[in-house]
């Protein structure tokens, strides 16, 4: 089995790196293609209170377990399979469940400060920064979070306005300089899509032939 290519895309909070990640798994459909999110690898605070659990800066690099993340990713590129852990966002710690997934052609991992950690970078092939303005990120965030983690108006936009926006333009911006591609507007962006399946492409191909 040829090494997989493992692509790395990033960006804000509501940019539209889902919609970049699932425009490059249809160009690929007749490949094995998978999805790994930096967002099932958030920290286990079973330990700690729901009061204690609220107050955790989730936009901050120190809330991902990388170690288990990188150990995963090096497993997959190895050829093995993971036991991909699940995030409960309503309880706010990691579920008891897990998801097998086994090793595909094309890796793709998503996540907010994927390009922050230097293990996670030097295990990349292409690195891709989603660039998308804060107001158009905010509107994304509300629509997300109420539907599908039961959250308020209010404790959105709270918690944007004190930790999210902040913590993006210190932590998530900077690792902008860290990709090969930057692509404004997210899944909007054709052209830049169109170029990255390319690239893509190629090096598949280069790996199948050596």
């Amino acid at each position: 089995m040829p090494q997989p290519i493992v692509i790395g895309v990033t960006g804000g909070s509501g940019s539209g790196k889902t919609s970049v990640s699932e425009q490059i798994v249809k160009n690929f459909s007749g490949l094995s293609v998978m999805l790994l999110q930096q967002d099932s690898y958030y920290k286990d605070q079973s330990s700690l209170t729901f009061e204690e659990r609220l107050n955790t800066n989730y936009d901050h690099p120190l809330a991902f377990d990388n170690d288990l993340f990188i150990e995963h990713l090096k497993q997959l590129i190895n050829g093995d399979g993971i036991d991909i852990p699940q995030y409960n966002f309503a309880e706010h710690t990691r579920s008891t469940r897990t998801i097998r997934q086994e090793p595909r052609d094309v890796i793709i991992v998503e996540g907010i400060l994927i390009l922050d950690d230097k293990r996670l970078r030097n295990l990349m092939d292409i690195k891709i920064y989603v660039d998308t303005d804060d107001d158009i990120r905010l509107s994304r965030r509300i629509l997300r979070d109420i539907n599908e983690r039961g959250r308020s108006v209010d404790s959105v936009i709270s918690q944007y306005i004190e930790v999210v926006k902040p913590m993006h333009h210190q932590f998530i911006e900077p690792t902008k300089r860290y990709a090969d591609v930057i692509i404004p507007e997210g899944g909007y962006n054709q052209v830049a899509i169109d170029l990255i399946t390319t690239k893509i492409a190629s090096i598949l191909n280069n790996k199948q032939n050596n």
